[in-house]
């Protein structure tokens, strides 16, 4: 594995104060065809990724 390349999916820009569900919809529209859903939600005060196999 040390001699493997990364093999990049996508790649976008953001501000730094970019909302976060902006970055959660970019990367579920670059992971779509690998079957992976990211799933953002609040509990209470704290923000909740979750990362779904379909």
């Amino acid at each position: 594995m040390e001699n493997e390349k990364l093999e990049l999916i996508s790649s976008m820009e953001f501000e730094e104060d970019a909302p976060l569900y902006k970055i959660i919809d970019f990367v579920n529209k670059s992971l779509k065809d690998k079957n992976i859903i990211v799933g953002l939600s609040k509990n209470h005060n704290k923000i909740v990724i979750s990362i779904y196999q379909t």
